[in-house]
């Protein structure tokens, strides 16, 4: 099968180096919008070859790694792809994409989210392994064509990944959860401390906590806008959520009560027992 890529960056530069190692791939081809990450994929050897838009609707298997906005835009410009075509996006928000595939090629459309990736963006960003022994989820996947679900569980196999089953509108909900309140936090961290603390402060006390809680802070300022959008009522319910709790400790601090404090932090140690 020959694999096109649209979008070059993180994910799309990651599943061209893993699709690679796969003996049933024979071409990668791949398409950026930015000539720059064009040029760098190729420097890179991420893909074998450039291609004009128009000539991706040629390919197999036409995976989509762009920001969520962009997907919806894209699916509107292959509703003439071969019929036999398997279209995969890769976008963390699912229902609105979902609900906006051209009824021309829902079959063709598989709904996929691989819980991965890092806070840095580009072709450079591209790591190979990054998608093995990670979770995907493919959503309302039976309203995929037979040959496409078939097409994308062998993929995504082979790549060594554990493959997950919900509908679009509940893994949007869970995502604002895990994902993309994380973030949204994030970037509000970096930006209470940068507008209190000088640079050379920042710079010298910034430890391993602050780091680690800040590093979402990196990502892709476009990529998660769209992202933001697409899910904005399930994001504010989460943040809503987390400002509860935020508020419940800053409560108990406030008044001394300390055992409390300590219920609320060793009943969040119970988190780790569940991820380690």
């Amino acid at each position: 099968m020959n694999v096109a890529i649209i979008g070059l960056g993180l994910m799309g530069g990651s599943m061209a180096l893993s699709l690679k190692k796969l003996d049933f791939i024979d071409e990668i081809v791949g398409h950026d919008h930015n000539k720059k990450h064009q040029e760098e994929a190729l420097q890179l050897n991420l893909v074998d070859k450039i291609v004009p838009f128009e000539a991706i609707k040629n390919y197999d298997i036409i995976f989509l790694a762009i920001p969520v906005d962009g997907v919806i835009a894209v699916l509107k410009q292959l509703t003439d792809v071969n019929k036999d075509a398997t279209i995969i996006d890769l976008g963390s928000t699912k229902a609105k994409i979902v609900a906006a595939v051209p009824k021309e090629i829902r079959k063709n459309f598989v709904a996929a989210h691989p819980m991965t990736g890092t806070e840095n963006f580009g072709p450079h960003a591209a790591i190979e392994g990054l998608y093995e022994d990670k979770v995907v989820v493919l959503c309302d996947l039976e309203e995929s064509g037979e040959h496409q679900r078939e097409v994308a569980r062998r993929i995504f196999k082979a790549l060594g990944m554990k493959k997950y089953f919900m509908g679009a509108q509940e893994h949007d909900r869970h995502a604002a959860f895990i994902s993309h309140m994380p973030h949204a936090i994030s970037y509000s961290l970096a930006n209470t401390v940068m507008k209190q603390e000088k640079r050379d402060n920042i710079l010298a006390l910034a430890a391993g906590g602050f780091r680690s809680m800040s590093r979402l802070a990196k990502s892709s300022p476009y990529m998660w806008e769209d992202i933001f959008r697409q899910n904005k009522e399930n994001l504010l319910e989460a943040i809503t959520l987390f400002e509860k709790e935020l508020t419940q400790m800053k409560t108990y601090i406030k008044n001394d009560e300390w055992e409390k404090v300590h219920e609320e932090m060793a009943y969040a140690n119970k988190l780790h027992d569940i991820l380690d």
